[in-house]
């Protein structure tokens, strides 16, 4: 017990170097965290996913809400309105070329039948929030291209959750209704939204009595995940509306909400700096044990997995380059915004829960998509850093600048 103690203490410093140290250096600190839990997961078997238990999926779920929670927190209504078309146009765009690639592959390469295929294809079809916002943060990108990001991140989240299920329900009654599979993408998005900012609106009104109470700094974050419980209950995207309940607590006034009475009357401050900087800090550490355990859990197949899952990494990153190039088509766009955009495509938390449901359901095929969508998530958070890592290199930025074409402006680096 007071070994485990020790290292737990000994992982939040090393997190506070790897942090200061990809600042300094380019070198992500979710690689590094991942690569540690390989290192005394997979590879030493000092720990096992097994003994977490369901603590460790718990605290990976807490880990995303609250990273989405305080994502919403620092997105500008404004940016957001101009950035909702060119999020719409990348994600959707994406993930159907994305899913499109990974089928094929299934299909002709891992000998997979078109429904497994199909699966794996949606389960890799997105891009990691875990992974994407805290990076994107550290990067300091401008504003509107990180809120794109981060939008992308959470939408196609949920394409991947719907798509899936969809997928097992034709496997379990071989069919499925085509208008109710959009109708629950619709629902999964409006109605979260709409239960994340009634939720937002509902806290603003109580906030200045919560905080009579004596420590009630959590207060807020213990009410998100009220509401992304609450969403998840009734079959919606949780995510979402954690998302949204960030966006509507530091929006309230530019969404007209001063116009309600009770919100009239006197002056809000719904997240103080004392609050921001708790929700940061509280990031951090959830980051930190979410990566390592991400890395206990991947599970290393044959070589020719690797192999595969690498060329659908280069694959994606090459599709995603292109795409970037047509929709990142504003010259207010610097290089390194659009450069940096085009390598967020990393897989992740959903893509590795998703990956074990159809081994469940029974699904022939079900270990190789498993194993597949591991490889992947690490390949991919890989190839992602050191693009990262790459990107200040002249000959790097002289590559982007030809590639992405009229994106190419000056950056001053």
């Amino acid at each position: 017990m007071s070994t485990t103690i020790l290292v737990i203490g000994l992982m939040v410093f090393f997190a506070h170097f790897l942090s200061l140290q990809f600042r300094r250096t380019n070198i992500p600190d979710v690689l590094v965290l991942m690569l540690v839990g390989i290192v005394i997961g997979p590879m030493l078997g000092i720990v096992t996913p097994q003994d977490f238990g369901k603590i460790g999926s718990l605290i990976a779920t807490i880990a995303l809400v609250v990273i989405l929670f305080e994502s919403g927190t620092t997105l500008n209504l404004n940016v957001l309105h101009k950035s909702l078309r060119t999020t719409g146009v990348l994600s959707i765009t994406c993930f159907v070329m994305t899913a499109l690639i990974v089928t094929l592959i299934g299909l002709f390469v891992l000998n997979l039948t078109m429904l497994p295929a199909i699966l794996l294809g949606a389960t890799l079809g997105g891009t990691s929030s875990a992974v994407v916002i805290p990076m994107i943060n550290a990067l300091h990108l401008s504003e509107k291209p990180a809120t794109v990001l981060v939008l992308e991140s959470s939408l196609t989240d949920v394409l991947c959750i719907v798509g899936v299920f969809a997928l097992l329900q034709i496997h379990t009654q071989g069919s499925v209704e085509p208008g109710r599979l959009i109708g629950s993408v619709l629902a999964a998005l409006v109605f979260a939204t709409a239960i994340g900012v009634l939720g937002g609106i509902g806290w603003l009104l109580v906030l200045g009595k919560v905080r009579d109470f004596p420590n009630t700094i959590s207060s807020t974050l213990a009410y998100v995940f009220i509401v992304y419980g609450a969403t998840e209950g009734l079959g919606f995207s949780g995510a979402i509306a954690a998302l949204a309940l960030g966006i509507t607590l530091t929006n309230f006034e530019k969404f007209g909400l001063t116009r309600i009475q009770s919100l009239s009357n006197k002056t809000i401050v719904p997240l103080n700096e004392m609050d921001l900087t708790f929700y940061r800090e509280a990031v951090f550490l959830l980051k930190t044990y979410f990566f390592v355990y991400l890395g206990i859990s991947i599970h290393f197949g044959a070589v020719q997995l690797a192999l595969v899952a690498f060329s659908m990494v280069l694959l994606i990153y090459a599709m995603r380059l292109t795409l970037t190039r047509f929709i990142f088509r504003d010259p207010s766009y610097s290089l390194r915004d659009a450069a940096i955009t085009s390598m967020m495509a990393p897989k992740g938390l959903a893509a590795a829960v998703l990956a074990a449901l159809p081994l469940q359901y029974g699904v022939v095929g079900g270990e190789v998509i498993r194993d597949t969508t591991y490889m992947v998530v690490l390949v991919s958070i890989t190839v992602t850093a050191l693009l990262v890592m790459a990107y200040p290199l002249p000959a790097m930025q002289k590559m982007y600048g030809r590639t992405l074409g009229r994106q190419a402006v000056a950056d001053g680096q």
